[in-house]
């Protein structure tokens, strides 16, 4: 392989953008990719059900700050505005009270004025679970600011990582997949595709990235594997990172989201398109549903944490069987004569991502400013665990790989 001016490792999102910041620069880049296709956790599919479905992120989140979502106006895509706000919620199979409902609101608010005014001492509980005991509800409000937000349970959520997420208002949901509109950003860019990088060296001049289709050397490498893969040691490091950098990827552990959508054909169950509806249930398993989006025939099922987790070990089989006993339970055993296709997603079985996105431990939310340090001024980090305030969002790992780019382009520049 011809040597270039720096080697990307990872065709997701930040990977791409950090590729056409460096092209628009001048510079000479090589971009790996392990899987068989660009995009990472960006991945549109009409495989399962006829019709572009997300595999992986779906929202357009903070669409005033989101640079996918102008992008996505202009290509025409059919885009809805989503609030978020829960529709329909139930206790096991009893339909709440609007006591209850209103109890649940409540809770949420009181959770967001305790972070406005909150501050993390030395040896202070750090994880979120101590700040949402002193709220109201604290069970219903938990739901969506561990599992279903953050992609873990609220005991291993990291308070002041919590207060750093930014408000990711306005959300929109796109019609055509905003994995779709990944791979559309991401056309033009030459990837090496199925071509995971085994090892990088970095006490040479430069580094030397080895692949198994041989090994390139470059001025700097840009990685944005997701810390799972890095605390797995995919990528060896030789010599072996600094004890913090390499600390770090354990400090920011996966969090899962796990996607379980079914077909409901000849019914809509009295709900309206968009409708949000949340079950909650014992021991946090509890679930969400996006009632029928867009007018189409599913209902889309998530689950969170470390249920989530426990999901995916029991196999798809068993997550549509909960899904469909669920609704069953409010709506009715007729629910299974509509019940068509079905899937799980499972991110957590997927080698080169190992989860959903990134949650700082209590007490490790350093974790982040750590990995935004480059190695000797040659190794650098992007990704949505290192998006600032859009941390856990495409979007946000676009604006990670860009500016990431721009810091290699200056120092570059410079020497």
């Amino acid at each position: 392989m011809e040597d270039v001016d720096v080697v990307i490792v990872g065709a997701g999102s930040a990977g791409l953008a950090a590729a056409r910041t460096l092209g628009a620069a001048g510079l000479s880049f090589k971009l790996f990719e392990a899987m068989n296709r660009i995009g990472g956790r960006a991945w549109t599919s009409d495989q399962h059900f006829g019709v572009p479905f997300d595999i992986g992120c779906a929202w357009l989140h903070a669409a005033d700050r989101n640079p996918y979502f102008p992008e996505a106006q202009a290509a025409g895509w059919t885009l809805h505005h989503h609030d978020m706000n829960v529709d329909h919620l139930y206790y096991l199979q009893r339909k709440a009270s609007e006591a209850e409902e209103a109890a649940m609101k409540a809770a949420d608010a009181k959770l967001f004025e305790l972070l406005a005014a909150h501050e993390v001492g030395d040896g202070d509980d750090d994880r979120l679970s101590a700040l949402l005991a002193r709220g109201q509800a604290p069970r219903a409000a938990a739901t969506f600011a561990g599992p279903m937000d953050f992609g873990a349970d609220e005991d291993e959520i990291s308070i002041c990582d919590f207060q750093a997420a930014a408000d990711l208002d306005p959300n929109y949901f796109s019609k055509e997949g905003f994995g779709a509109l990944v791979a559309r950003f991401g056309a033009e860019v030459p990837v090496e595709l199925s071509t995971p990088v085994r090892k990088i060296l970095w006490e040479v001049p430069g580094v030397a990235c080895v692949t198994d289709r041989g090994t390139i050397r470059a001025k700097a490498a840009i990685v944005t594997a997701s810390p799972a893969v890095l605390a797995f040691e995919e990528i060896e490091f030789s010599p072996a990172l600094p004890d913090t950098h390499f600390g770090a990827f354990f400090d920011l552990p996966m969090g899962m989201l796990t996607k379980l959508p079914v077909e409901i054909r000849g019914t809509r169950l009295g709900l309206a398109p968009f409708d949000d509806l949340l079950i909650e249930r014992m021991a946090r398993h509890d679930i969400y549903f996006l009632c029928f989006p867009f007018d189409l025939d599913l209902m889309v099922g998530f689950v969170g944490g470390d249920f989530a987790w426990e999901m995916s070990a029991a196999g798809e089989a068993a997550g549509v069987d909960f899904v469909v006993d669920r609704l069953c339970g409010i709506f009715g055993t007729d629910v299974r004569k509509h019940v068509g296709r079905a899937m799980m997603t499972n991110w957590g079985g997927e080698r080169f991502v190992r989860g959903a996105y990134a949650a700082a431990r209590p007490g490790r939310s350093e974790a982040r400013a750590t990995l935004m340090q480059p190695v000797a001024e040659k190794i650098f980090f992007a990704g949505e665990h290192l998006a600032g305030p859009l941390m856990q969002t495409c979007g946000g790992a676009r604006l990670s790989g860009e500016a990431v780019a721009r810091q290699v382009v200056a120092q570059l520049a410079a020497k």
